[in-house]
């Protein structure tokens, strides 16, 4: 029997889960998606959940949804209810349940969950306060709703641990730096293995051969030099703060602009809890920056398509913050690169968006095809170099949730040993 695999990615105003089912071939290590289930709008009442199963589509308001995990506890009841779902009739019937952790410190791989595991995770919670509390939360529900199920924890992190030392060290005190760990970490790194495994496919390459710069454009966004198929370097920092701006994040300034900003910079801000210790510079840079303090809207879309001077300035700082690591990243390269590879929410669609940021690169060798930038269709991957462009440039559809499904398979016998050595 197909065992059954729940992934989960918790994010600051929403949960997505899709329901995955073993192969039934053990010579394959790709699941079968069953199911998605997605809450959105947590912070901006009321939320609503989208669900698809197959050619079944729904979509329906949850008023009283508010927290990551009321909306898992509503997910979790729906798929267990969907009588189209046979494969989770009940919870008992889930074997792995695995978690996007964004912070997961020293981590080199995922994690079986256990109190120490848990009690790790937290204490990175003042690295990235806005980010693995949600994950945390769920954790919790999980560990409670579904004791049978392996719970896994994978971190955005653990990709970037191959950061050499002259990158992910920050010029400061060194002592002070090892006793708080303050280095460079990276993100998204769960969506740039997808990447690698995905176009690694496409161009019919080893990953060990494959270097390509992708960019990871979203609500949060981020770029990152693969090279031999492994992270060189990325945008981001300690936190997910650093780099390309985002909605609602300032990403790289001048590190004293807060000071100037604020005098109460840091006092604790009014979202700050026992969970969360959230300074008034960290809710502001995180949550009261980006292209809404410029523009009103945490919507790209609508940014791109108006001609609205302060819509106009955010488009070209998006720009322009981009430009900074393409060059840079292929210089790292030597210029031996496979490919400019697009993915996220924003680098999926973002019509003009890829049309201006392959222009601003174009002395380098990469070039784009305007018809197919414009219908790239719904492929995975999708090529839309210009005839003659000397380098390659992709759309890649990138999945969390899929990413982590297959390193559930993957990784089994390690995943089964760690649990066997935790008691779990």
């Amino acid at each position: 029997m197909p065992e059954i695999i729940l992934s989960i990615n918790a994010g600051s105003s929403s949960v997505k889960a899709s329901v995955f089912a073993s192969p039934t071939s053990q010579a394959s290590k790709t699941p079968t998606l069953l199911a998605e289930a997605e809450i959105s709008g947590l912070t901006a009442p009321p939320s609503t959940l989208k669900y698809t199963r197959g050619d079944h589509h729904a979509k329906e308001e949850t008023r009283d949804v508010t927290t990551q995990d009321a909306a898992f506890k509503y997910i979790l009841d729906h798929l267990t209810s969907d009588s189209g779902l046979p494969e989770i009739a009940k919870k008992e019937d889930i074997k792995f349940t695995c978690h996007r952790v964004v912070h997961g410190g020293d981590f080199p791989h995922s994690q079986v969950i256990d109190e120490d595991t848990y009690h790790k995770i937290a204490e990175l919670s003042d690295l990235a306060p806005l980010h693995n509390a949600p994950a945390l939360a769920i954790i919790k529900t999980v560990s409670n709703l579904l004791p049978y199920s392996t719970n896994i924890a994978y971190f955005d992190t653990s990709f970037h641990h191959t950061l050499p030392p002259h990158i992910s060290t920050y010029p400061i005190d060194q002592t002070i730096a090892r006793q708080n760990k303050l280095r460079k970490y990276g993100f998204h790194g769960i969506s740039y293995k997808f990447l690698v495994h995905t176009i690694s496919n496409h161009l019919n390459k080893p990953k060990s051969d494959l270097n390509i710069i992708a960019l990871h454009l979203g609500s949060g966004a981020s770029a990152c030099c693969i090279r031999s198929g492994a992270s060189y370097d990325t945008s981001m920092g300690l936190t997910p703060l650093a780099g390309l701006p985002g909605a609602t994040r300032s990403g790289s300034i001048d590190p004293s602009l807060m000071f100037h900003f604020t005098h109460q910079a840091g006092n604790p801000s009014h979202e700050s809890s026992s969970e969360m210790h959230i300074t008034q510079a960290e809710e502001i840079l995180n949550k009261k920056s980006g292209w809404k303090s410029l523009t009103g809207t945490t919507d790209f879309g609508k940014i791109s398509e108006v001609d609205r001077e302060e819509d106009k300035l955010a488009f070209d700082i998006f720009v322009d913050r981009i430009l900074n690591y393409v060059p840079s990243y292929f210089a790292k390269l030597d210029g031996k690169v496979d490919a400019l590879v697009f993915a996220g929410g924003i680098g999926e669609r973002g019509v003009k968006l890829r049309k201006a940021v392959v222009e601003g690169v174009r002395c380098l060798g990469f070039g784009i095809d305007e018809e197919k930038n414009s219908n790239p269709g719904k492929e995975t991957v999708v090529d839309i170099t210009r005839e003659g462009a000397k380098y390659k440039t992709l759309i890649c559809r990138t999945d969390e949730q899929l990413q982590m499904a297959r390193r559930v398979l993957e990784e089994r016998e390690r995943l089964e040993e760690d649990r066997r050595r935790k008691g779990k």
